[in-house]
């Protein structure tokens, strides 16, 4: 089982899949959505419209164009309310979902976003404790040796995580 906890730009990365922390339409948005779109190109944007949305919890996959990644899973993350309207479960069901098409595609590198940490409001530290837990969780379960980052795009919150995950 391997998590590593990254600082970057995930659009950068040279793995088989990066997740996208899509909204519903999946024709881009703000933050990591429009950074993977705006430097997949427009064909990622072709392909999504193809697909038909994606409801809370799930995940979708295309391929990704001019990003160094094969493919791009998009996962819509919960909105956050407070904390109970499922939000946990929703998120664990993001994370869940996309590694279970990582797996079916045969990727052996994936990185993730944090998913909902955003615009979407999830608390950051909460956020970032259901992703490493459910991905540890999968891994274990699945017996993977499948690599898996966890990509913080502010330093000082990657500082943090990686001084408490390591």
């Amino acid at each position: 089982m391997s998590i590593k906890i990254l600082q970057g730009d995930i659009t950068k990365l040279n793995v088989d899949a990066i997740v996208n922390a899509a909204n519903r339409s999946l024709l881009g948005g703000g933050g990591v959505d429009g950074c993977i779109h705006r430097a997949a190109g427009k064909e990622l944007l072709a392909e999504c419209r193809t697909l038909g949305g994606c409801p809370t919890g799930e995940a979708k996959v295309t391929g990704g164009y001019k990003l160094p990644c094969r493919y791009v899973i998009h996962t819509v993350g919960p909105v956050w309310s407070g904390g109970d309207r499922d939000e946990e479960k929703l998120l664990t069901s993001c994370y869940e979902n996309s590694l279970v098409l990582a797996a079916e595609k045969g990727c052996s590198t994936v990185a993730f976003p944090l998913i909902s940490a955003g615009v979407y409001g999830y608390p950051k530290d909460d956020a970032f404790r259901v992703a490493y837990d459910t991905i540890g969780r999968f891994l274990e379960e699945k017996g993977s040796d499948m690599e898996v980052s966890i990509v913080i795009f502010d330093r000082a919150d990657y500082e943090k995580y990686k001084s408490i995950y390591g």
